[in-house]
């Protein structure tokens, strides 16, 4: 299934994407695509669902994130030896754990805004996991069980702010709009493997990144049981997987994000987004 959420920012609504490409409207069965309702047993429910039958969506609506209600938004740094690589980084040891804080979630076609005294706003395109059901130390074994689906990111972050101002890394990756997700989260059934999806990324019409999830060093159902063992992952939960390369810190001269330009990025099954950047 393709779940989504519609609607203005701040009141949007389930949906699903029906065999058609329609937006079909979940209201009526679920309150939110959030929490309980991406468990193991509430997706069976809704994939028993005829949804030719429920209310079609307008096709111009406000695509929203994918996600309500957002608990923890966990990102992983340095997770492509190939981007590490570009960034003159040794490849870490174990996974490199950050934060975005949630109210950088936006949707995925929203606009990406400059912060105030911004030098080196960038941009990443990552493979996000979505939580489904929740647990602590969890066997790598088992781990996939815990994923309810994935999902589309942009993360967004300010090199100067990150790296160069004292502190963690946090500074630089949470400002607000600097966590679009979606369209949709497509369930873990749909993607066969999701350590062979395509991914790419362009600003202005020109491609930078254009990688593969092959090339994560830690794969999703390694990040899954390693981040259990330092927190409880709960339904609604998003992990970050990292980015390969071509981000604008690893150019050469480097490029950053100014207001007026436009960022195209995707993943294979997946779906895309369409972000203008603008001043905060």
């Amino acid at each position: 299934m393709k779940l989504l959420r519609y609607g203005p920012r701040g009141h949007e609504k389930p949906g699903a994407v029906d065999a058609d490409g329609t937006i079909r409207d979940l209201s009526s069965l679920v309150d939110d695509i959030a929490g309980d309702t991406l468990t193991p047993d509430a997706l069976d429910r809704l994939r028993g669902q005829d949804l030719s039958t429920l209310p079609a969506v307008d096709t111009d609506v406000r695509i929203g994130p994918c996600v309500g209600n957002v608990g923890k938004f966990i990102c992983i740094g340095l997770n492509y030896s190939d981007h590490a690589a570009e960034t003159g980084a040794e490849v870490p040891p174990e996974p490199v754990i950050f934060n975005k804080w949630t109210s950088a979630i936006c949707g995925p076609n929203d606009d990406v805004e400059i912060p105030r005294d911004s030098k080196k706003t960038d941009w990443e395109v990552e493979l996000g996991v979505i939580i489904g059901r929740g647990g602590r130390y969890i066997e790598p074994e088992a781990a996939m069980d815990h994923v309810a689906g994935y999902c589309v990111v942009n993360d967004v972050s300010e090199r100067e702010f990150q790296l160069e101002r004292s502190g963690t890394w946090d500074k630089g990756k949470g400002c607000d709009t600097f966590g679009p997700i979606g369209p949709w989260l497509v369930t873990r059934d749909e993607i066969a493997d999701p350590q062979q999806l395509d991914m790419w990324l362009s600003v202005d019409g020109k491609t930078y990144q254009n990688g593969n999830t092959s090339t994560m060093v830690y794969e999703v159902a390694y990040l899954v049981s390693y981040l259990s063992r330092f927190m409880s992952l709960q339904p609604g939960d998003i992990i970050s997987t990292g980015t390969p390369p071509g981000v604008g810190a690893g150019q050469s001269p480097q490029v950053f994000l100014r207001a007026g330009q436009h960022i195209r990025l995707g993943i294979e099954g997946l779906g895309e987004q369409s972000q203008h950047t603008v001043n905060a």
